[in-house]
Protein backbone atom coordinates (compact mmCIF):
# COMPACT_ATOMS: atom_id res chain seq x y z
CA UNK A 1 0.00 0.00 0.00
CA UNK A 2 1.36 3.34 -1.03
CA UNK A 3 2.42 5.88 1.66
CA UNK A 4 -0.99 7.69 2.49
CA UNK A 5 1.23 10.99 3.25
CA UNK A 6 3.60 11.44 0.73
CA UNK A 7 3.36 14.88 -0.04
CA UNK A 8 3.27 16.09 4.05
CA UNK A 9 6.59 13.62 3.87
CA UNK A 10 7.99 15.20 1.02
CA UNK A 11 7.31 18.69 2.16
CA UNK A 12 10.42 20.10 2.90
CA UNK A 13 12.47 18.50 0.32
CA UNK A 14 10.54 19.72 -2.88
CA UNK A 15 12.43 20.64 -5.75
CA UNK A 16 10.37 24.10 -5.43
CA UNK A 17 11.44 24.06 -2.03
CA UNK A 18 15.24 23.53 -2.73
CA UNK A 19 15.50 25.28 -5.88
CA UNK A 20 14.59 28.55 -3.85
CA UNK A 21 16.75 28.19 -0.29
CA UNK A 22 19.70 27.86 -1.88
CA UNK A 23 21.60 31.45 -1.94
CA UNK A 24 24.25 30.98 -4.61
CA UNK A 25 21.48 32.45 -6.87
CA UNK A 26 17.89 33.66 -7.22
CA UNK A 27 15.83 32.04 -8.89
CA UNK A 28 14.31 33.21 -12.75
CA UNK A 29 10.63 33.32 -12.84
CA UNK A 30 10.28 30.56 -15.75
CA UNK A 31 12.81 28.36 -13.81
CA UNK A 32 10.51 29.00 -10.49
CA UNK A 33 7.11 28.13 -12.15
CA UNK A 34 8.90 25.16 -13.77
CA UNK A 35 9.83 23.74 -10.92
CA UNK A 36 6.94 24.84 -8.45
CA UNK A 37 4.57 23.36 -11.46
CA UNK A 38 5.90 20.06 -10.37
CA UNK A 39 4.76 16.74 -11.71
CA UNK A 40 2.18 16.35 -14.00
CA UNK A 41 -1.49 15.46 -12.41
CA UNK A 42 -5.22 15.35 -12.80
CA UNK A 43 -5.89 18.49 -12.10
CA UNK A 44 -3.85 20.47 -14.62
CA UNK A 45 -5.04 17.58 -17.04
CA UNK A 46 -8.79 18.28 -16.17
CA UNK A 47 -8.10 22.15 -16.46
CA UNK A 48 -6.15 21.57 -19.84
CA UNK A 49 -9.23 19.41 -21.38
CA UNK A 50 -12.00 21.41 -20.38
CA UNK A 51 -9.69 24.81 -21.85
CA UNK A 52 -9.24 23.34 -24.60
CA UNK A 53 -12.85 22.07 -25.27
CA UNK A 54 -13.49 25.95 -26.45
CA UNK A 55 -11.92 24.57 -29.84
CA UNK A 56 -15.09 22.10 -30.37
CA UNK A 57 -17.22 25.44 -30.53
CA UNK A 58 -14.71 27.15 -32.57
CA UNK A 59 -14.68 24.54 -35.46
CA UNK A 60 -18.77 24.32 -35.63
CA UNK A 61 -19.06 27.93 -36.11
CA UNK A 62 -16.08 27.78 -38.73
CA UNK A 63 -17.29 25.45 -40.55
CA UNK A 64 -21.11 25.96 -40.13
CA UNK A 65 -21.95 27.60 -43.26
CA UNK A 66 -21.03 24.51 -45.21
CA UNK A 67 -24.56 23.28 -44.38
CA UNK A 68 -26.27 26.52 -43.44
CA UNK A 69 -25.55 28.77 -46.64
CA UNK A 70 -25.69 25.57 -49.12
CA UNK A 71 -27.96 25.75 -52.34
CA UNK A 72 -30.26 22.89 -51.76
CA UNK A 73 -31.38 20.62 -54.43
CA UNK A 74 -34.34 20.77 -56.74
CA UNK A 75 -36.37 19.39 -58.93
CA UNK A 76 -39.03 19.66 -61.61
CA UNK A 77 -42.67 20.37 -61.57
CA UNK A 78 -45.57 18.50 -62.95
CA UNK A 79 -45.85 14.60 -64.44
CA UNK A 80 -42.27 13.36 -65.53
CA UNK A 81 -41.52 13.36 -69.65
CA UNK A 82 -39.26 10.25 -70.74
CA UNK A 83 -37.55 10.65 -73.63
CA UNK A 84 -40.28 8.90 -76.23
CA UNK A 85 -42.63 11.37 -75.04
CA UNK A 86 -40.13 14.65 -75.29
CA UNK A 87 -39.57 12.59 -78.70
CA UNK A 88 -42.62 12.37 -80.25
CA UNK A 89 -43.38 15.91 -78.93
CA UNK A 90 -40.36 17.39 -80.86
CA UNK A 91 -41.61 16.00 -84.15
CA UNK A 92 -44.47 18.48 -84.38
CA UNK A 93 -44.72 21.41 -85.83
CA UNK A 94 -45.31 23.35 -82.71
CA UNK A 95 -45.23 22.78 -79.15
CA UNK A 96 -47.00 23.83 -76.31
CA UNK A 97 -46.11 25.89 -73.44
CA UNK A 98 -46.51 23.53 -70.97
CA UNK A 99 -44.18 20.94 -72.98
CA UNK A 100 -41.88 24.07 -73.74
CA UNK A 101 -41.23 24.44 -70.11
CA UNK A 102 -41.47 20.83 -68.98
CA UNK A 103 -38.90 20.33 -71.67
CA UNK A 104 -36.62 23.37 -70.82
CA UNK A 105 -36.78 22.06 -67.09
CA UNK A 106 -35.82 18.75 -67.44
CA UNK A 107 -32.31 20.03 -69.40
CA UNK A 108 -31.46 22.39 -67.13
CA UNK A 109 -28.11 21.14 -65.83
CA UNK A 110 -27.34 24.18 -63.48
CA UNK A 111 -28.75 26.95 -61.26
CA UNK A 112 -27.86 29.15 -63.66
CA UNK A 113 -30.46 27.23 -65.97
CA UNK A 114 -32.99 26.54 -63.05
CA UNK A 115 -33.03 30.67 -62.86
CA UNK A 116 -34.76 31.40 -66.48
CA UNK A 117 -37.35 28.90 -65.82
CA UNK A 118 -40.88 30.06 -64.45
CA UNK A 119 -41.41 29.85 -60.75
CA UNK A 120 -43.98 27.43 -60.73
CA UNK A 121 -41.88 25.10 -63.18
CA UNK A 122 -39.64 23.93 -60.56
CA UNK A 123 -39.65 23.40 -56.56
CA UNK A 124 -36.93 22.50 -53.34
CA UNK A 125 -36.57 18.77 -53.10
CA UNK A 126 -36.60 19.25 -49.17
CA UNK A 127 -38.54 22.64 -47.41
CA UNK A 128 -37.58 25.98 -47.81
CA UNK A 129 -36.72 26.71 -44.61
CA UNK A 130 -33.69 24.21 -44.92
CA UNK A 131 -31.36 26.84 -46.20
CA UNK A 132 -31.19 30.68 -45.90
CA UNK A 133 -30.76 30.47 -49.48
CA UNK A 134 -33.91 29.19 -50.17
CA UNK A 135 -35.72 30.33 -47.36
CA UNK A 136 -34.60 34.08 -48.59
CA UNK A 137 -34.88 33.25 -52.13
CA UNK A 138 -31.76 34.00 -53.01
CA UNK A 139 -30.84 31.33 -55.11
CA UNK A 140 -30.55 33.61 -58.50
CA UNK A 141 -28.68 35.67 -56.36
CA UNK A 142 -24.65 35.97 -57.68
CA UNK A 143 -22.03 34.54 -55.46
CA UNK A 144 -21.04 38.08 -53.91
CA UNK A 145 -24.74 38.07 -52.05
CA UNK A 146 -24.87 34.11 -51.21
CA UNK A 147 -21.37 34.30 -49.84
CA UNK A 148 -21.24 37.24 -47.90
CA UNK A 149 -22.27 35.75 -44.57
CA UNK A 150 -19.08 33.21 -45.05
CA UNK A 151 -17.12 36.23 -46.05
CA UNK A 152 -18.26 38.60 -43.21
CA UNK A 153 -17.57 35.69 -40.78
CA UNK A 154 -13.57 35.80 -41.84
CA UNK A 155 -13.69 39.28 -42.20
CA UNK A 156 -14.45 39.44 -38.67
CA UNK A 157 -11.87 36.89 -37.52
CA UNK A 158 -9.17 39.53 -39.56
CA UNK A 159 -10.60 42.39 -37.39
CA UNK A 160 -11.04 40.43 -33.96
CA UNK A 161 -7.22 39.21 -34.27
CA UNK A 162 -5.66 42.61 -34.92
CA UNK A 163 -8.06 44.24 -32.24
CA UNK A 164 -8.00 42.04 -29.61
CA UNK A 165 -4.75 39.96 -30.02
CA UNK A 166 -3.11 41.64 -27.76
CA UNK A 167 -5.90 42.09 -24.47
CA UNK A 168 -4.75 38.98 -23.20
CA UNK A 169 -0.80 40.22 -22.68
CA UNK A 170 -1.48 44.56 -22.17
CA UNK A 171 -4.72 44.40 -20.46
CA UNK A 172 -6.11 43.07 -16.83
CA UNK A 173 -8.08 40.32 -18.56
CA UNK A 174 -5.47 37.66 -18.61
CA UNK A 175 -5.94 34.15 -20.59
CA UNK A 176 -8.78 33.28 -18.90
CA UNK A 177 -10.97 36.51 -19.18
CA UNK A 178 -10.21 36.22 -22.73
CA UNK A 179 -10.96 32.88 -23.35
CA UNK A 180 -14.44 33.77 -21.36
CA UNK A 181 -15.41 37.06 -23.07
CA UNK A 182 -14.51 35.82 -26.57
CA UNK A 183 -16.43 32.55 -26.16
CA UNK A 184 -19.75 34.09 -24.71
CA UNK A 185 -19.60 36.94 -27.52
CA UNK A 186 -19.19 34.20 -30.12
CA UNK A 187 -22.27 32.34 -28.32
CA UNK A 188 -24.30 35.30 -28.10
CA UNK A 189 -23.99 36.14 -31.91
CA UNK A 190 -24.61 32.72 -33.07
CA UNK A 191 -27.91 32.16 -30.78
CA UNK A 192 -29.03 35.71 -32.06
CA UNK A 193 -28.36 34.69 -35.31
CA UNK A 194 -31.36 32.22 -35.35
CA UNK A 195 -33.61 35.24 -35.28
CA UNK A 196 -32.29 36.78 -38.50
CA UNK A 197 -34.57 38.58 -40.61
CA UNK A 198 -32.68 38.85 -43.66
CA UNK A 199 -29.18 38.21 -44.73
CA UNK A 200 -27.76 41.62 -44.11
CA UNK A 201 -28.52 41.25 -40.85
CA UNK A 202 -27.18 38.00 -40.87
CA UNK A 203 -24.20 38.71 -41.97
CA UNK A 204 -23.53 41.33 -39.35
CA UNK A 205 -24.29 38.47 -37.11
CA UNK A 206 -21.45 36.47 -38.87
CA UNK A 207 -19.12 39.08 -38.72
CA UNK A 208 -19.67 39.58 -34.73
CA UNK A 209 -19.30 36.00 -34.64
CA UNK A 210 -16.08 35.46 -36.31
CA UNK A 211 -14.80 39.08 -34.28
CA UNK A 212 -15.62 36.96 -31.05
CA UNK A 213 -14.12 33.73 -32.67
CA UNK A 214 -10.71 34.94 -33.33
CA UNK A 215 -8.74 34.72 -30.22
CA UNK A 216 -10.68 31.33 -28.64
CA UNK A 217 -8.11 29.21 -29.99
CA UNK A 218 -5.45 31.07 -29.04
CA UNK A 219 -6.28 31.74 -25.44
CA UNK A 220 -7.10 28.47 -24.95
CA UNK A 221 -4.09 27.28 -26.36
CA UNK A 222 -1.70 29.36 -24.65
CA UNK A 223 -3.46 28.54 -21.29
CA UNK A 224 -3.56 25.43 -21.56
CA UNK A 225 0.11 25.37 -22.37
CA UNK A 226 1.20 27.36 -19.39
CA UNK A 227 -0.69 25.39 -16.98
CA UNK A 228 2.10 22.48 -16.99
CA UNK A 229 5.33 21.97 -17.01
CA UNK A 230 7.53 21.62 -20.25
CA UNK A 231 7.52 18.06 -20.19
CA UNK A 232 3.86 17.91 -21.08
CA UNK A 233 3.23 21.25 -23.04
CA UNK A 234 3.46 19.41 -26.43
CA UNK A 235 0.97 17.01 -25.81
CA UNK A 236 -1.31 19.09 -24.00
CA UNK A 237 -1.56 21.52 -26.80
CA UNK A 238 -2.40 18.89 -28.80
CA UNK A 239 -5.59 17.93 -26.93
CA UNK A 240 -7.02 21.27 -28.89
CA UNK A 241 -6.79 19.98 -32.03
CA UNK A 242 -8.48 17.01 -31.61
CA UNK A 243 -11.57 18.86 -30.05
CA UNK A 244 -11.32 21.30 -33.31
CA UNK A 245 -11.46 17.69 -35.27
CA UNK A 246 -14.39 16.64 -33.22
CA UNK A 247 -16.13 19.83 -33.68
CA UNK A 248 -15.79 19.41 -37.00
CA UNK A 249 -17.60 15.94 -37.48
CA UNK A 250 -20.13 16.85 -34.94
CA UNK A 251 -21.58 19.31 -37.99
CA UNK A 252 -22.30 16.45 -40.08
CA UNK A 253 -24.46 14.44 -37.51
CA UNK A 254 -25.71 17.75 -35.96
CA UNK A 255 -27.17 18.26 -40.17
CA UNK A 256 -28.16 15.06 -41.02
CA UNK A 257 -30.86 15.44 -37.75
CA UNK A 258 -31.64 18.75 -38.95
CA UNK A 259 -32.26 17.84 -42.45
CA UNK A 260 -36.07 18.70 -42.49
CA UNK A 261 -35.89 21.23 -39.73
CA UNK A 262 -34.38 25.04 -40.30
CA UNK A 263 -30.88 26.21 -41.36
CA UNK A 264 -32.03 28.29 -37.70
CA UNK A 265 -31.81 25.00 -35.63
CA UNK A 266 -28.02 24.75 -36.20
CA UNK A 267 -27.29 27.95 -34.93
CA UNK A 268 -29.36 27.15 -31.93
CA UNK A 269 -28.17 23.56 -31.75
CA UNK A 270 -24.62 24.87 -31.31
CA UNK A 271 -24.68 28.09 -29.77
CA UNK A 272 -26.64 26.74 -25.96
CA UNK A 273 -24.26 24.26 -25.27
CA UNK A 274 -21.32 27.07 -25.89
CA UNK A 275 -23.19 29.16 -23.73
CA UNK A 276 -23.31 26.40 -20.94
CA UNK A 277 -19.57 26.17 -21.83
CA UNK A 278 -18.75 29.88 -20.81
CA UNK A 279 -20.39 29.18 -17.03
CA UNK A 280 -17.87 26.30 -16.95
CA UNK A 281 -15.08 28.13 -17.62
CA UNK A 282 -15.84 31.28 -15.70
CA UNK A 283 -16.35 28.57 -12.66
CA UNK A 284 -13.57 26.10 -13.05
CA UNK A 285 -10.80 27.10 -15.14
CA UNK A 286 -7.97 28.78 -13.82
CA UNK A 287 -5.67 31.83 -14.72
CA UNK A 288 -2.05 31.23 -15.63
CA UNK A 289 0.20 31.00 -12.65
CA UNK A 290 2.80 32.52 -15.14
CA UNK A 291 0.86 35.75 -16.34
CA UNK A 292 -0.25 36.54 -13.13
CA UNK A 293 3.54 36.60 -11.67
CA UNK A 294 3.96 38.65 -15.28
CA UNK A 295 1.52 41.16 -13.92
CA UNK A 296 3.16 40.80 -10.29
CA UNK A 297 0.01 39.15 -8.49
CA UNK A 298 1.80 37.01 -6.38
CA UNK A 299 -1.08 35.89 -4.33
CA UNK A 300 -3.27 35.05 -7.32
CA UNK A 301 -0.39 33.25 -8.53
CA UNK A 302 0.12 30.86 -5.14
CA UNK A 303 -3.29 30.24 -5.12
CA UNK A 304 -3.50 29.46 -8.78
CA UNK A 305 -0.33 26.92 -8.13
CA UNK A 306 -1.69 25.63 -4.87
CA UNK A 307 -4.99 24.77 -6.85
CA UNK A 308 -2.78 22.77 -9.59
CA UNK A 309 -0.30 21.31 -7.83
CA UNK A 310 1.19 19.34 -4.38
CA UNK A 311 3.42 21.78 -3.42
CA UNK A 312 2.34 23.39 0.20
CA UNK A 313 1.47 27.27 0.45
CA UNK A 314 4.35 27.93 2.38
CA UNK A 315 6.82 26.89 0.05
CA UNK A 316 4.91 28.26 -3.08
CA UNK A 317 5.11 31.85 -0.76
CA UNK A 318 9.22 31.13 -0.56
CA UNK A 319 9.95 30.72 -3.72
CA UNK A 320 8.04 32.96 -5.19
CA UNK A 321 9.45 35.79 -2.89
CA UNK A 322 12.84 34.79 -4.03
CA UNK A 323 12.87 35.43 -7.30
CA UNK A 324 15.06 38.21 -8.74
CA UNK A 325 12.77 41.78 -8.50
CA UNK A 326 13.88 42.76 -12.52
CA UNK A 327 12.01 39.52 -13.64
CA UNK A 328 8.87 41.12 -12.75
CA UNK A 329 6.85 43.35 -15.26
CA UNK A 330 4.27 44.70 -13.86
CA UNK A 331 2.46 45.90 -16.80
CA UNK A 332 -0.37 47.31 -14.87
CA UNK A 333 -0.99 50.94 -16.53
CA UNK A 334 -0.50 50.13 -20.40
CA UNK A 335 -2.17 50.35 -23.01
CA UNK A 336 -3.91 47.78 -25.11
CA UNK A 337 -1.58 47.25 -28.24
CA UNK A 338 1.53 47.24 -25.05
CA UNK A 339 2.84 43.87 -26.01
CA UNK A 340 2.10 43.98 -29.68
CA UNK A 341 4.59 47.43 -29.49
CA UNK A 342 7.15 45.41 -27.47
CA UNK A 343 7.24 42.79 -29.57
CA UNK A 344 7.66 45.37 -32.78
CA UNK A 345 10.66 47.49 -30.93
CA UNK A 346 13.02 44.49 -30.30
CA UNK A 347 14.91 43.58 -33.35
CA UNK A 348 15.26 39.95 -32.59
CA UNK A 349 11.41 39.42 -31.52
CA UNK A 350 9.85 41.26 -34.68
CA UNK A 351 12.26 39.12 -37.20
CA UNK A 352 10.56 35.80 -35.46
CA UNK A 353 7.26 37.58 -35.83
CA UNK A 354 7.64 38.53 -39.55
CA UNK A 355 8.94 34.74 -40.40
CA UNK A 356 5.94 33.37 -38.56
CA UNK A 357 3.86 35.31 -40.06
CA UNK A 358 4.98 34.47 -43.87
CA UNK A 359 4.76 30.70 -42.86
CA UNK A 360 1.23 30.94 -41.42
CA UNK A 361 0.57 33.36 -44.64
CA UNK A 362 1.47 29.97 -46.98
CA UNK A 363 -0.04 27.12 -44.13
CA UNK A 364 -3.68 29.20 -44.36
CA UNK A 365 -4.05 29.35 -47.83
CA UNK A 366 -3.92 25.35 -47.84
CA UNK A 367 -5.46 24.69 -44.55
CA UNK A 368 -8.88 26.88 -45.76
CA UNK A 369 -8.25 26.59 -49.34
CA UNK A 370 -7.93 22.51 -50.09
CA UNK A 371 -11.76 22.00 -48.71
CA UNK A 372 -13.25 24.51 -50.63
CA UNK A 373 -11.15 23.26 -53.75
CA UNK A 374 -12.56 19.91 -53.85
CA UNK A 375 -15.43 20.72 -56.28
CA UNK A 376 -12.60 21.37 -58.97
CA UNK A 377 -11.14 17.57 -58.41
CA UNK A 378 -12.48 14.39 -60.56
CA UNK A 379 -14.14 12.56 -57.20
CA UNK A 380 -17.43 12.58 -55.62
CA UNK A 381 -17.62 15.72 -53.44
CA UNK A 382 -19.03 14.63 -50.34
CA UNK A 383 -16.70 11.81 -49.63
CA UNK A 384 -13.87 13.95 -50.41
CA UNK A 385 -15.18 16.71 -47.58
CA UNK A 386 -15.38 13.58 -45.15
CA UNK A 387 -12.27 12.07 -46.02
CA UNK A 388 -10.52 15.95 -45.39
CA UNK A 389 -12.41 15.82 -42.12
CA UNK A 390 -11.26 12.94 -40.79
CA UNK A 391 -7.90 13.44 -42.17
CA UNK A 392 -7.31 16.18 -39.25
CA UNK A 393 -7.82 13.08 -36.86
CA UNK A 394 -4.36 11.10 -37.69
CA UNK A 395 -2.87 14.46 -38.08
CA UNK A 396 -2.93 15.30 -34.36
CA UNK A 397 -2.47 11.52 -33.50
CA UNK A 398 0.99 12.36 -35.23
CA UNK A 399 1.54 15.74 -33.21
CA UNK A 400 0.35 14.02 -29.86
CA UNK A 401 2.75 10.68 -30.32
CA UNK A 402 6.06 12.36 -32.43
CA UNK A 403 5.91 16.20 -31.23
CA UNK A 404 8.31 15.31 -28.15
CA UNK A 405 10.78 13.59 -31.15
CA UNK A 406 10.48 16.43 -33.74
CA UNK A 407 12.77 19.24 -34.20
CA UNK A 408 10.28 21.90 -34.64
CA UNK A 409 12.23 23.47 -37.69
CA UNK A 410 12.79 20.61 -39.82
CA UNK A 411 9.56 18.86 -39.43
CA UNK A 412 7.47 21.89 -40.28
CA UNK A 413 9.42 21.98 -43.35
CA UNK A 414 9.52 18.60 -44.19
CA UNK A 415 6.26 18.72 -43.75
CA UNK A 416 5.45 21.75 -45.89
CA UNK A 417 7.26 20.63 -48.48
CA UNK A 418 5.10 17.18 -48.78
CA UNK A 419 2.11 19.39 -48.78
CA UNK A 420 3.66 21.03 -51.32
CA UNK A 421 4.00 18.39 -53.65
CA UNK A 422 1.32 16.35 -53.52
CA UNK A 423 -0.57 19.71 -54.14
CA UNK A 424 0.67 20.52 -57.54
CA UNK A 425 1.09 16.64 -58.37
CA UNK A 426 -3.06 16.35 -57.56
CA UNK A 427 -3.34 18.85 -61.18
CA UNK A 428 -2.08 16.36 -63.20
CA UNK A 429 -4.35 15.15 -65.79
CA UNK A 430 -5.50 11.99 -67.58
CA UNK A 431 -7.40 8.99 -66.61
CA UNK A 432 -4.89 7.74 -64.24
CA UNK A 433 -3.89 10.32 -63.00
CA UNK A 434 -7.79 12.17 -62.63
CA UNK A 435 -8.10 9.04 -60.47
CA UNK A 436 -5.07 9.68 -58.10
CA UNK A 437 -5.96 12.90 -57.94
CA UNK A 438 -7.93 12.37 -54.37
CA UNK A 439 -5.00 11.10 -52.74
CA UNK A 440 -3.13 13.22 -53.81
CA UNK A 441 -5.07 15.85 -52.51
CA UNK A 442 -5.62 13.85 -49.00
CA UNK A 443 -1.68 13.43 -48.32
CA UNK A 444 -1.47 17.07 -49.23
CA UNK A 445 -4.23 18.65 -46.71
CA UNK A 446 -2.93 15.89 -43.85
CA UNK A 447 0.21 17.23 -44.11
CA UNK A 448 -1.18 20.95 -44.30
CA UNK A 449 -2.82 19.86 -40.92
CA UNK A 450 -0.01 18.43 -39.25
CA UNK A 451 2.26 21.24 -40.63
CA UNK A 452 -0.55 23.48 -39.12
CA UNK A 453 -0.38 22.09 -35.51
CA UNK A 454 3.20 21.93 -35.50
CA UNK A 455 3.31 25.79 -36.66
CA UNK A 456 1.04 26.54 -33.44
CA UNK A 457 3.00 24.91 -30.79
CA UNK A 458 6.10 25.83 -32.45
CA UNK A 459 4.83 29.93 -32.13
CA UNK A 460 3.93 29.63 -28.64
CA UNK A 461 7.60 28.39 -27.71
CA UNK A 462 9.34 30.99 -29.47
CA UNK A 463 7.91 34.03 -27.08
CA UNK A 464 7.83 34.78 -23.77
CA UNK A 465 4.88 34.80 -21.68
CA UNK A 466 4.55 38.58 -21.82
CA UNK A 467 3.86 38.66 -25.33
CA UNK A 468 3.00 35.42 -26.09
CA UNK A 469 -0.87 35.60 -26.69
CA UNK A 470 0.04 38.35 -28.78
CA UNK A 471 2.16 36.71 -30.98
CA UNK A 472 0.55 33.39 -31.38
CA UNK A 473 -2.96 35.92 -32.14
CA UNK A 474 -0.59 37.45 -34.97
CA UNK A 475 0.39 34.00 -36.24
CA UNK A 476 -3.25 32.88 -36.31
CA UNK A 477 -4.02 36.18 -38.22
CA UNK A 478 -1.64 35.30 -41.11
CA UNK A 479 -3.32 31.84 -41.27
CA UNK A 480 -6.87 33.48 -41.87
CA UNK A 481 -5.64 35.84 -43.87
CA UNK A 482 -4.19 33.27 -46.37
CA UNK A 483 -7.24 31.60 -46.18
CA UNK A 484 -8.80 35.28 -47.36
CA UNK A 485 -7.62 34.69 -50.51
CA UNK A 486 -8.27 30.93 -51.10
CA UNK A 487 -11.74 31.30 -52.71
CA UNK A 488 -10.23 33.56 -55.33
CA UNK A 489 -7.69 30.77 -56.26
CA UNK A 490 -10.14 28.47 -55.98
CA UNK A 491 -12.77 30.36 -58.62
CA UNK A 492 -9.84 30.93 -60.62
CA UNK A 493 -8.88 26.91 -60.73
CA UNK A 494 -12.13 26.17 -62.45
CA UNK A 495 -11.17 27.07 -65.64
CA UNK A 496 -7.13 26.67 -65.13
CA UNK A 497 -6.76 23.59 -62.59
CA UNK A 498 -3.18 25.04 -61.73
CA UNK A 499 -4.01 28.50 -59.93
CA UNK A 500 -5.83 26.24 -57.96
CA UNK A 501 -4.07 23.21 -56.19
CA UNK A 502 -0.84 24.10 -58.40
CA UNK A 503 -0.49 27.74 -56.45
CA UNK A 504 -1.70 25.91 -52.96
CA UNK A 505 1.18 23.90 -53.11
CA UNK A 506 3.87 26.57 -54.36
CA UNK A 507 2.53 28.92 -51.43
CA UNK A 508 3.20 26.35 -48.46
CA UNK A 509 6.27 24.67 -49.98
CA UNK A 510 7.69 28.19 -50.19
CA UNK A 511 6.40 29.19 -46.74
CA UNK A 512 8.12 25.92 -45.04
CA UNK A 513 11.46 27.23 -45.43
CA UNK A 514 11.53 30.64 -43.24
CA UNK A 515 11.13 28.54 -40.39
CA UNK A 516 14.99 27.24 -41.15
CA UNK A 517 15.77 30.86 -39.90
CA UNK A 518 14.21 30.76 -36.76
CA UNK A 519 15.35 29.19 -33.21
CA UNK A 520 14.82 25.59 -32.16
CA UNK A 521 12.37 25.05 -29.40
CA UNK A 522 12.40 21.61 -28.93
CA UNK A 523 12.94 20.31 -24.92
CA UNK A 524 13.26 23.76 -24.21
CA UNK A 525 11.50 25.95 -20.78
CA UNK A 526 9.26 28.54 -21.67
CA UNK A 527 10.38 31.79 -20.60
CA UNK A 528 8.45 34.50 -19.39
CA UNK A 529 10.36 38.00 -20.00
CA UNK A 530 11.77 39.85 -23.09
CA UNK A 531 15.18 39.59 -21.73
CA UNK A 532 15.43 36.04 -20.62
CA UNK A 533 14.26 34.96 -24.43
CA UNK A 534 16.64 37.04 -25.93
CA UNK A 535 19.79 35.48 -24.34
CA UNK A 536 18.62 32.07 -24.41
CA UNK A 537 18.24 32.77 -28.14
CA UNK A 538 21.95 34.04 -28.16
CA UNK A 539 22.56 31.19 -26.23
CA UNK A 540 21.21 29.11 -28.75
CA UNK A 541 23.26 31.38 -31.19
CA UNK A 542 26.48 30.71 -29.62
CA UNK A 543 25.95 26.37 -29.19
CA UNK A 544 24.89 26.48 -32.93
CA UNK A 545 28.15 28.08 -33.97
Amino acid sequence: MADPTPLLSQANNTPCDIATQTNEHLSSLGSTIEKCIGEFNWSQFLLAVLVSFAWIFDAQQTFITVFTDAMPSWHCTGESQNLNQVSDIRSNLQLSPTVKIWNDCYSATSFNDMCKLPKGSWAWDGPAHASMISEWALECENSIITGLPASMFFVGCLVGGFFLSTLADSSSLGRKNMLFYSTLLMALSSFLTTFSPNIWIYSSLKFLTGFGRATIGTSSLVLASELVGKRWRSKISVIGFFCFTIGFLSLPAIAYVNKASSWRNLYLMTSVPTLFYCMLVKIFVQESPRWLLVRGQKEEAIATLKYITSITQSNLNLAISNMSSHEEENNLNVDLFYALKILLQEKWSSRRLLFVMAIGFGVGVVYYGMPLGLGNLSFNLYLSVTFNALSELPSSLVIFFFIDKFRRRIALLVFCIISGVFSVMSTMEGEIWSKMQIWFELISFFSACTSFGIYLIFTTELFPTCVRNSALSMARLAVVFGGVFSPLLVGAGREYKFLCYGVFGLAIGISGVFGVFLPETKGRALCDTMDEEENKGKISCDTLA
